[in-house]
């Protein structure tokens, strides 16, 4: 994806949601901090985006965003309901209306048979609705699955925010 396309779709979110008056947040494990980064590299960003996690660590995801250390140790970082439970958790930590999160396994390495390179869950966590959550398995190098992942998360963030 290109940046041209992400910055595209990150504008739309940023429309969107003035638009609808809402607020948002991101939760990042495995993207670092790079859906925030697309969101507020547009001007203006500051009356959308109240903040980002960059929960890259299990102890940041339980610090930061409450998610409950006993989940991460029974089904692992790198799943459907850490991913809802860090979107639930920083629309908890913060004055927003709406959170994605993302956590995933971007490689070279890291993978497994059951987690393999390139699967990445996604959560969605909406103000007075319940939390959503998918996943995905993106083809490539580190650089292709996180840059799929950001894509994924700003069109996410856009179809809730047209809701």
């Amino acid at each position: 994806m290109s940046d041209d396309a992400i910055t595209g779709l990150a504008q739309q979110v940023l429309e969107r949601c003035r638009a609808r008056n809402l607020m948002l947040a991101t939760a990042e494990s495995c993207t670092g901090g790079m859906i925030a980064a697309a969101l507020t590299d547009i001007p203006g960003s500051s009356d959308v985006v109240e903040r980002g996690f960059v929960t890259y660590s299990n102890a940041a995801k339980t610090e930061m965003l409450g998610v409950l250390a006993d989940l991460i140790a029974r089904v692992g970082a790198v799943s459907e309901d850490v991913a809802r439970a860090m979107a639930t958790g920083a629309l908890a930590h913060a004055p927003v209306d709406l959170a994605v999160a993302v956590t995933g396994v971007a490689g070279p390495g890291g993978g497994s048979a059951e987690k393999p390179v390139g699967l990445v869950h996604f959560g969605l966590a909406r103000r007075g609705h319940p939390g959503e959550a998918e996943h995905h398995v993106f083809p490539g190098d580190r650089g292709a699955v996180r840059s799929a992942t950001v894509k994924r998360a700003l069109e996410m963030l856009l179809d809730a925010a047209q809701r």
